[in-house]
């Protein structure tokens, strides 16, 4: 319940890590409430019935939706068999419908419906009709704000009782993605976030999750063709992404950075000034969050949300395909326990990551891990000979490190990028220089001075 169901004042993400359904069992419980048979707990136990049942309602919703079945008779199983998969299946409903434009939110509204109107009979027994009437009531709490918000009834008003108060702050007939594009629009026009847009934002990250936020928001960073608005943008990015940063910060740079990197049909976005700005947004993001994360100042307010369970980064974005469990097992080694390198594959990938990566950074922390895999995509992207956009996102990177660096930032993140990355850099013009190069290699370990001096004997 604590993990499925919103907070009090919250919206439920539709695409919530909780919702990982099982297929065979999706298949088990669609058929099962297709038919009339009693649920078997051999089959499947309650929990596994819960945490199935938004993508059982999903594909009935989808198969109705194509033409392939009513679903009265399923509506009235499920409200029928038990009243805890009814709410189950309305609260998944209530998200879905805030993800839909207005003309999208006909049939699964009637799917609320259907589930929310009680179901009386001659043969139900006395217990069940009692908590129908206590189902309904939740039901009707849970959904009010989604049908108030189109202006649809659930049901029609009885005489003498007060309607629920609608307190979504969403415009009413929208879908969220426009909410959210016009909300920051409003907001960079301004030029500052005031505590009803933060509010806002906080309940569209709530509803769209962590990818869909971050990923629109960054959608409206390059867009900005103008350097005083994209600089703007990047100030107002930054104090929006406090909302839940260290998430944010995780699927930036684990996921939106290399899909922009390595899909050639987007190198075109990463031109200056939006491709400039982004690199200083994620310099940004990534230096505060990697501080705070290792200084452990987590606030009550980051544990509490559990939204989109940063879950092994090394198959999201797997640091070599080849021998992804051995380089786990250079990445996670410590001094005391040296690993043999076995294969030519292992020697090359040991060349190319820093001493510090193989020896004090523990890879099995998100953030490490992050930022290692990305880092080895600018090695990657700085010797594939082709250059473009996404090589200046790179050195824009770069460039906002060092100055960083320069104004006593804590914690850096230059700790991960593979020596062999500065014999690439040092040939880029704007890279060429000594307090660069000395900058971007650790000093304090052998191989970093001897890496530094010779790209300073190369300049």
């Amino acid at each position: 319940l604590q993990t499925c169901m919103p907070e009090e004042g919250k919206t439920l993400n539709p695409d919530h890590p909780c919702f990982r359904p099982e297929p065979g069992k999706v298949e088990s419980l669609v058929t099962l409430l297709n038919s009339s048979a009693e649920m078997r707990l051999v089959q499947m136990k309650w929990h596994e019935i819960c945490l199935n049942t938004p993508a059982a309602i999903l594909e009935v919703l989808n198969a109705w939706e194509n033409g392939v079945l009513s679903v009265d008779r399923i509506t009235d199983n499920i409200k029928g068999k038990v009243c805890s998969m009814a709410i189950c299946a309305v609260a998944w409903l209530v998200a879905h419908v805030r993800m839909l434009g207005r003309d999208e939110r006909e049939k699964p509204q009637t799917m609320i419906r259907q589930l929310v109107t009680p179901l009386y009979a001659e043969n139900t027994l006395q217990f069940y009709n009692e908590r129908v009437v206590i189902m309904s009531s939740i039901m009707e709490q849970m959904c009010a704000d989604v049908f108030q918000q189109t202006g649809a009834l659930l049901r029609s008003p009885l005489e003498g009782q007060e309607p629920i108060p609608y307190r979504n702050l969403l415009p009413p007939k929208e879908p969220i993605h426009r909410s959210l594009s016009q909300q920051f629009q409003a907001v960079l026009r301004k030029g500052w976030v005031d505590s009803r847009a933060l509010h806002l934002f906080e309940g569209l990250l709530n509803m769209g999750g962590v990818f869909w936020f971050t990923n629109n928001l960054i959608k409206e960073l390059l867009k900005e063709t103008r350097q005083e608005w994209a600089s703007r943008v990047v100030e107002l990015l930054y104090s929006i992404f406090c909302l839940d940063s260290q998430q944010i910060t995780l699927t930036l740079l684990g996921t939106i950075l290399p899909n922009l990197l390595t899909d050639s049909a987007h190198w075109h976005s990463l031109a200056d000034p939006p491709g400039k700005a982004l690199a200083k947004l994620s310099v940004w993001c990534a230096l505060s969050s990697y501080s705070s994360h290792h200084k452990g100042a987590f606030s009550a307010r980051q544990r509490k949300r559990q939204r989109e369970d940063i879950e092994d980064y090394n198959s999201l974005f797997p640091l070599d395909d080849t021998q992804p469990s051995k380089l786990m097992r250079l990445l996670s080694s410590n001094e005391d326990e040296p690993v043999a390198l076995s294969s030519p594959g292992d020697r090359s990938m040991s060349s190319s990551l820093s001493p510090s990566q193989l020896h004090t950074v523990n890879m099995r922390d998100p953030l490490n891990r992050v930022l290692a895999n990305l880092f080895l995509l600018f090695s990657s992207t700085l010797g594939s000979k082709m250059a473009g956009p996404h090589t200046q996102f790179v050195q824009s990177f770069i460039e906002e490190c060092v100055e960083c660096l320069e104004q006593g930032s804590r914690g850096s993140i230059l700790q991960f990028m593979p020596f062999t990355m500065v014999s690439e850099l040092v040939k880029l013009p704007a890279l060429a220089k000594p307090k660069v190069v000395l900058a971007i290699t650790d000093l304090s370990l052998p191989l970093g001075r001897r890496v530094a001096a010779k790209a300073v004997a190369a300049l």
